[in-house]
Formats: C-alpha cells, structure tokens, sequence
C-alpha cells in the first residue's frame, strides 16, 4: 500500500505540472488565434490512447506513454511529428503564419506557467505556515557531522558562527544549497579555538554516494535526551519515563548522538545500561534491537524549538517569489557544476524513481505541495534548457529567426526536432537506470 500511495503522488504531481505546462502554450496559442488540434497528458504514441474525447474541434486525452505531455498546434513541427500538413500554403490559423514574435511568445508559454505556479504555490505555503527555522543560536552544543563531514574536518560538537564570513542566523543555513553549490568557507568555534573549514566543490558526489544531507551535518543540533515513552525492549528492561541513560557497556553517554553510536556499536546483543533516576544510577539490563535500537522515545523538550515568522498575504508575497526563484537559480547553478566538472552527472540527476521516494510513502500535504513548487520551477529551467524538442529549443531557433529576419527550413527543425527527441528518450533511459543503480548500491 506504501508504494501505492508514494507512485500515486508522483503521478499526481507531475500530471498537475503536465497538464498546467500545456495549458500555458494552449491559451497564448488561442490569444493569437493559432489551432490547437490535440491536447495530451502523456503520449499517445503510434496514436494509442487510454482515453480522449472532442470538444470545440480540440482533442482532449491521455496518452499511454508517461513521458509528458504536449499540445499539437497547426502548422508547428512538434512532437507528433506530423509534417503532412506543412506542405500546403500556410494558413492564417497556422503557428507558421504568425509573427516571430507571436511564436515565440506561445513557446515560452508553458515555462511561464511553471513560474506562476511555482511561485503561487511557495506564496501559499509561507502565507499559511510562515517559514519556520531552529536559530543557531540553539545549537549550544554544536552540530552531529555524518561521515563525509568529519571527513573534510568537521568534528562532534563543533559550533559554526560564520559563512563565507557572514554570521549564521538559522541552523539550516549549513545545509542550504548555496553551501553546497558555492565555494564556501565555515568559521567553526572548536572549544578555544578558532579555525576555517572549506567545504570541497566535490561534495555532491560524496554525499550522492553515501546517503545524502544527513552524512554532511544532521538535520538537528546536538542535543542531551530524557526518556519520554517507553516500549518494546526498553519496557521490559525496565526503563521509566524520566530516566537518562548515562551509560552503555561502560561507555559514558551524555548525548543523544552518543547514544545511538553505542547501541548500533551493540546492536543485537544484550547491553548493560546505566540510567539515572531520580539522581540515583539504575543498572538495567536491555536487549538492543538489530537496528541499534532499545524502544522509547525522548522528550520532546530535548529537541530545539522552532522558530515561525508568520506572513500576511501581501507580505507572503515576495518570500514565496524569492523561495521560487532561489530554486530557479540553484538549478541553474547545479548545471553550472556539472559542466565545470565539480559534480558527476549520474551524481546530479534523478528520475520518477528518485522522485517517488521525495513524496513518501504517507500522504502529507505540505510536504506534496513543497515538492510540486520545487518541480514546477525545475521544469520550467529544465525546459529553458537550447535542447531541440524543448521549449528552449524552439525559443532559439526562433531568435535565430528574428535576428535573420527568415525562418529556418522546415527540413532543418525537423531533423532537429527528431535529434531533440532521441536525446530527451536517451536522457529518460538515463535517468531511470541510475535511479535503480543507485537503489541497488545502497543495498
């Protein structure tokens, strides 16, 4: 049922972002008074369809093959590949008939669309739920580095005050994407000392290979604990609420991160844990779970409080642009990287596969609605992007156009549209597979 509902808000969202991106090229086709004779969620390739139906000389349906979608306009060579129509006069219907200019316009169409809709829907977001962060200022203790942090020099509670010599104002700033796409220095406060940690322009690949965000610096500060509710094994080896656990096997614990360290250190085995109660030390006796785990939950006093700063509905305005185009521009940066060689492409890239695993396997709206504005303003750069059969594509052969003052031969942007389309298939083919390699991998 967990794969049910993680591929059914995946096929949501992108069948949103599908059919709103058409749309955008389908109302300025029909403001410039240009056909539209298919509009299409999905290919309906060798003209097989699961459904679909006529209204006002417009086909409406839904293709078999999940590849995108499109709308077919006279007179345009596009994805159908239909090129009968083009060798007869053109038409005052036709997208060729119209001024460079007009065309343009209807090509840009559906990137507009992505960058309303993902700025509308980060403006929503922020106007309801305001933008919530953990000051870093709560991070007494200092950060929890996974392993490729420790690896470029940052240590257990290590404090960072400062990037790239500006002072650090929320804790998931360190983690933000402009750390990790910019050439950037912490200042780290080490106990008495004072030192600069640079973060390697590599350091996608690293955290591509090896799980992720979390093994550059936990999500969370470090933080003590206190048992809250207990469970499982920690219940029948007696542990209470209230109680800290002081000690495992010996091993001091005054963290939370230490905690974990010892009983994944342990796991399986039966531990001798010492918990303090009531200022009194209480040796237990609990098995630990194959999974580094005892059964209780800590408090959620322990955890650092959230601060919100709520928005009115003017005010949500520009912060939910600013997120939109922030996204916008963290693309452009991630292709920046990819093409100066400072990350892999199998490491940059992922697929449905990939996007699946970004929507869970529980329904939650905010996070759905979060993902859909990211993706939105992704594929509005993606398609941006002079690939011939993208909308960036066309938009340059058409500047082309405007600065030559003639249209490229239909022989040209056919063959061009057909290079286009290979490369968008051999890029999904791509896509697909790393995501199942890297699956596999992780194993």
């Amino acid at each position: 049922m967990s794969i049910v509902i993680m591929v059914g808000q995946l096929i949501l969202g992108l069948s949103i972002l599908i059919i709103l991106h058409e749309l955008g090229h389908f109302l300025a086709a029909r403001a410039f008074g240009i056909k539209v004779e298919k509009f299409y969620l999905f290919f309906d390739a060798w003209n097989v369809s699961l459904f679909k139906f006529t209204y006002k000389g417009v086909e409406y349906g839904i293709g078999w093959l999940p590849l995108g979608g499109y709308v077919k306009i006279a007179g345009m060579i596009d994805e159908s590949m239909d090129t009968d129509q083009l060798v007869g006069p053109p038409q005052p219907w036709e997208f060729r008939s119209k001024p460079a200019w007009q065309r343009l316009i209807v090509m840009l169409g559906g990137v507009t669309v992505n960058v309303i809709l993902g700025i509308l829907i980060f403006w929503i977001l922020t106007m309801r739920f305001g933008d919530s962060h953990i000051p870093n200022s709560a991070a007494k203790y200092g950060i929890v580095p996974g392993e490729i942090g420790k690896k470029i020099g940052l240590q257990v509670g290590d404090k960072i005050t400062a990037i790239n010599g500006n002072d650090v104002k929320y804790f998931d700033d360190l983690t933000s994407p402009k750390v990790l796409l910019e050439n950037t220095v912490f200042t780290v406060q080490r106990g008495a000392q004072n030192l600069n940690i640079t973060i390697p322009r590599t350091i996608l690949n690293d955290l591509s290979d090896h799980g992720g965000i979390e093994e550059f610096i936990n999500s969370l500060p470090r933080t003590k604990f206190v048992v809250d509710s207990v469970y499982g094994n920690s219940l029948k080896g007696g542990l209470q609420k209230g109680d800290s656990v002081v000690a495992v096997n010996g091993q001091p614990i005054a963290f939370w991160d230490e905690l974990q360290i010892a009983l994944l250190n342990n796991k399986g085995k039966v531990a001798d844990i010492t918990a303090k109660r009531n200022n009194n030390l209480v040796p237990l006796k609990i098995q630990i779970n194959t999974d580094g785990t005892i059964g209780f939950a800590r408090s959620k006093n322990d955890f650092p409080e959230f601060k919100t700063i709520n928005y009115g509905f003017f005010a949500a305005l520009p912060i939910g642009a600013s997120k939109a185009w922030r996204t916008f521009s963290e693309n452009a940066k991630g292709i920046g990287k990819i093409f100066k060689g400072d990350v892999k492409f199998n490491k940059a890239v992922s697929g449905p596969i990939a996007i699946a695993n970004l929507f869970g396997t529980h329904v939650n709206w905010v996070r759905f609605w979060t993902l859909v504005g990211f993706l939105s303003m992704a594929l509005a750069f993606m398609n941006l992007l002079p690939i011939p059969a993208l909308d960036g594509g066309h938009a340059v052969f058409l500047i082309i156009e405007m600065i030559k003052g003639k249209p490229l031969s239909d022989k040209f942007l056919e063959r061009a549209q057909i290079v286009g389309f290979v490369i968008l298939v051999s890029l999904m083919v791509f896509v697909f597979g790393n995501d199942i390699v890297k699956i596999i991998t992780k194993k």
